[in-house]
């Protein structure tokens, strides 16, 4: 089927899920909403899309519009999702699908039952050099993986609405989810997970570590700031060796240390990492799919479940 999309929502990462669309050639970003139609009208000028919409119960009602992509504040991916869902159009959410395992599989569920495709938008586990890893880690290039250790900072800037606990803000749900779902992609269910954070005025966390252990008995920690600037880096140890992923939330290359041999670097540049998330998007629904096989609906629950553990226990 011919994918347009329509872009629910203008946050920074929804420039690059387009461009990524574009780069893949497989759909057409037919339409663009925002709160404001001035918002949405500078928008579509700059992102060249030819249809702009001021609120986005205007996007949904557009039947041009087959499938739409939620970049809003996290506190509103639900709201809108379903929306979208009871509207029968495909839906794309931006992680984390929800800030609740309740929200997450009642969309899954609704989705199914109105026969229309929903995914979380988790690129990372669409990308190469993360692929690759799996691939080495199963054929045993590593040994038993017995621990791993994932860090990641950015900019309290990143966006406004970061420390807003309203709004779904705090750094755990913007980055912890990529942490908890490559783990859990990787090794299988979290057996156990807690961790400390520091807080800012509104009580929301500007950085955390997380400790835990897998089902299979890897041990974890991830960690995050926007007070310090970390390595930016997932590091998994086996009893062969170990591998690194610089920036692994996007990683473009792997390198691989094997014991008695020289680092092996695997590369595998891009110009946008949303590609493969596009292409996987197309490829779902071209075989008429209503879930991805990859970020299925128990990988985006136990994604989320974990990091509610996490706030419970805090």
């Amino acid at each position: 089927m011919q994918l347009r999309y329509g872009i629910l929502g203008t946050s920074s990462i929804a420039p690059r899920f387009i461009a990524a669309v574009r780069a893949a050639g497989t759909g057409e970003i037919v339409a663009v909403s925002s709160r404001s139609v001035q918002k949405a009208q500078e928008k579509a000028q700059q992102w060249n899309i030819p249809t702009a919409y001021g609120s986005y119960d205007a996007l949904l009602a557009d039947d041009n519009v087959n499938t739409v992509y939620i970049s809003t504040v996290n506190s509103e991916h639900y709201t809108w999702a379903k929306a979208a869902i009871l509207r029968h159009k495909h839906v794309i959410c931006e992680k984390p699908c929800t800030t609740t395992a309740q929200q997450t599989a009642e969309l899954y569920d609704l989705a199914r039952q109105e026969g229309v495709f929903f995914m979380e938008a988790q690129k990372m586990l669409f990308l190469p050099a993360i692929l690759e890893v799996r691939r080495r880690i199963e054929a045993g290039v590593l040994g038993t993986v017995h621990m791993a250790q994932l860090s990641h900072s950015f900019p309290a800037s990143y966006n406004g609405w970061m420390f807003d606990l309203s709004l779904g803000g705090g750094t755990l749900l913007s980055s912890g989810i990529y942490a908890v779902q490559l783990l859990i992609w990787l090794f299988g269910d979290i057996r156990s997970i807690s961790g400390i954070k520091t807080t800012v005025e509104t009580g929301a966390e500007c950085q955390y570590i997380l400790t835990g252990e897998t089902q299979c008995g890897v041990q974890f920690t991830c960690k995050n700031s926007t007070l310090a600037v970390l390595d930016n880096t997932a590091r998994l140890y086996g009893e062969k060796g170990w591998v690194e992923l610089p920036e692994y939330w996007k990683a473009r290359k792997a390198i691989f240390h094997i014991a008695g041999q020289e680092p092996e670097v695997v590369e595998f540049p891009c110009e946008h990492e949303l590609v493969y998330e596009a292409e996987h998007i197309a490829s779902c629904l071209s075989a008429g799919l209503l879930n991805s096989p990859t970020v299925t609906k128990d990988l985006s629950v136990k994604g989320i479940s974990a990091l509610e553990q996490v706030k419970e226990k805090w």
